[in-house]
């Protein structure tokens, strides 16, 4: 029987990327998306034509009768799930004496809470103790969580250093119930997410000095670490930050 994978924030960038490739290798896709329909409705597009089974389902992965809601269109349509991509999140650039109940409740509501509310539905249906066959979690940390960010984006970098941290304690708390917890941790990728800080074009200036490789990255790439984290090929691989940043 094919696999069941959710990719939250599936619509553009990294999460399309995954969506896709994982459509071509054979699992069936939940395109997650919270306002563009448009972009999510390619990607399943895409995927069909190359032969592959996919839905969008629109949700707010950052509250939590959404997420409820999007789980049970999984229940209805497949019958089950077996990996759950961590991936809706946002950037934000704002300085520390910016900070307002606004701004900071939106990047951990949408970049923490979402993580903790998907990976509850997605436990209570994998885990061995609920009657699940297991499973894989893959979450998206960055490498802001251990280098700060950049100026602006100490809220950002906050998130992700919960999200490293919550993958580790994840992996503790179900390791023993059948289900595989881990994160990647991309670095500089070309994705519209870069926008508040510049763009495309300056962190593709900034990865030539601040890289080691002296390149960005491709959303594909980090795909590629993602699909490969949540296959039988990772097997032995748990509570583990994979970094995927060109060696920074």
């Amino acid at each position: 029987m094919k696999k069941v994978m959710l990719v939250t924030g599936a619509g553009r960038g990294i999460g399309a990327s995954v969506a896709i490739m994982a459509g071509s290798r054979g699992y069936r896709v939940a395109v997650n998306y919270i306002k563009d329909a448009v972009s999510a409705n390619k990607v399943v597009d895409t995927i069909l034509k190359n032969d592959g089974e996919a839905i969008a389902i629109q949700a707010d992965a950052g509250n939590l009768q959404s997420v409820e809601r999007m789980f049970k269109v999984i229940d209805e349509k497949w019958q089950r799930l077996d990996v759950l991509v961590n991936n809706a999140g946002m950037l934000a650039n704002f300085r520390v004496e910016d900070v307002t109940d606004e701004n900071i409740t939106q990047i951990f509501r949408t970049n923490v809470f979402s993580t903790y509310f998907c990976s509850r539905e997605a436990v209570r249906r994998m885990s061995a103790k609920h009657g699940g066959t297991g499973g894989a979690i893959v979450n998206l940390s960055s490498v802001a969580a251990r280098l700060g960010g950049l100026s602006g984006g100490s809220g950002y970098a906050a998130t992700k250093a919960a999200i490293s941290t919550f993958t580790l304690a994840l992996a503790k708390e179900v390791g023993h119930e059948g289900i595989r917890v881990n994160a990647v941790s991309p670095g500089l990728i070309e994705t519209e997410i870069h926008n508040v800080h510049g763009g495309i074009s300056q962190m593709q200036e900034l990865a030539k000095t601040a890289v080691p490789m002296g390149r960005h990255g491709s959303t594909d790439e980090v795909a590629e670490a993602i699909l490969w984290l949540a296959s039988d090929a990772a097997s032995y691989i748990d509570g583990t930050v994979l970094d995927v940043s060109g060696g920074r």
